[in-house]
């Protein structure tokens, strides 16, 4: 019960403890929903959703984990809300305070999540910032451990941005002790404060973070393959420099050869075949691309039990 009344920005502050109490009640409601037994643990609550960044996954998941939970999702866009027409966060998070039991929000800046979450007395849920994407990379660990067992000592090779989704992924490892290596070109690193952080959770789990330019050393012996797109929302502007920038740095049948016969292959989705990944590999028998997609559900399910739960 750690976790009750918490805000869920950043894996970096859950304690390995909490990070597993996530993973098997993830597990627990997940078998319960696949045997069709309710788990109605926030009947009568409510979850203010918002979204600045338009999405598919992360509306659909909590709207229907919501709901299967015994709650109620309620959809805010920002054309919907005074936020978007300047009301200040900190107003919003006082006023949502005392309609709803939990808000979850997507968007742009971390910075208004945290801001969001300091003057809320409410639970907040960070469905995506720009610097980071922790439901994300918490269902990425639980799908891992599905095909994987217990990942101490096992390898994930992010190959691509070293963006959000990195961030979140460095964390996640450190906190499981799994080895991450993230290859990006230069100019497209991952944040040194994130890295950091990650670097720091490591030492007490003895899992490496390592930050290289060759896709080929990272995805050497790795058990896990994860790549995302070359460029994010908000960054299709760039969209013929990145092309550039990350040829070469591509989850393909080469890249393959060099990881663990038994590797996994892992999206966040939506994928850009032919970019990032290759249509024969995001088809193929390693990919367990839609078995991380459905666990967003059960993943996020989780988190807003333990968060929202009395």
């Amino acid at each position: 019960m750690s976790l009750q009344g918490r805000d869920l920005l950043s894996i970096h502050d859950l304690s390995t403890q909490e990070l597993n109490d996530i993973m098997a009640l993830s597990k627990k409601l997940k078998q319960q929903l696949k045997q069709g037994q309710e788990h109605h643990l926030l009947k009568g609550k409510t979850l203010g959703m918002i979204f600045e960044k338009s999405s598919t996954r992360t509306r659909v998941s909590f709207e229907v984990g919501m709901w299967q939970l015994g709650g109620q999702a309620l959809f805010l866009s920002s054309r919907d809300l005074q936020i978007g027409r300047g009301e200040p966060v900190k107003d919003t998070a006082r006023v949502l305070s005392r309609f709803l039991d939990g808000i979850m929000i997507r968007t742009y800046s971390h910075a208004e999540v945290e801001e969001l979450a300091e003057y809320a007395s409410i639970p907040v849920v960070n469905g995506l910032t720009d610097l980071m994407h922790p439901c994300q990379a918490l269902t990425d660990i639980f799908t891992a451990m599905e095909h994987k067992g217990d990942l101490k000592g096992r390898k994930m090779a992010f190959i691509g941005d070293g963006n959000n989704m990195v961030h979140s992924l460095m964390h996640a490892c450190a906190k499981v002790g799994m080895d991450i290596a993230v290859a990006s070109p230069m100019g497209y690193l991952p944040d040194p404060l994130m890295v950091a952080e990650a670097q720091a959770d490591a030492q007490m789990t003895g899992s490496k973070i390592t930050i290289v330019q060759d896709p080929f050393a990272a995805a050497k012996d790795a058990d896990v393959l994860y790549t995302d797109v070359w460029s994010s929302m908000g960054q299709e502007a760039e969209q013929i420099i990145r092309q550039k920038a990350f040829a070469g740095f591509q989850i393909n049948s080469a890249i393959m050869d060099v990881a663990r016969p038994d590797a996994i292959v892992l999206h966040c989705l939506p994928a850009h075949r032919g970019e990032e990944i290759t249509e024969e590999v995001f088809e193929g028998p390693q990919s367990a691309v839609f078995d991380q997609a459905e666990n967003r559900l059960h993943v996020q399910k989780a988190i807003i039990a333990l968060l929202l739960a009395k």
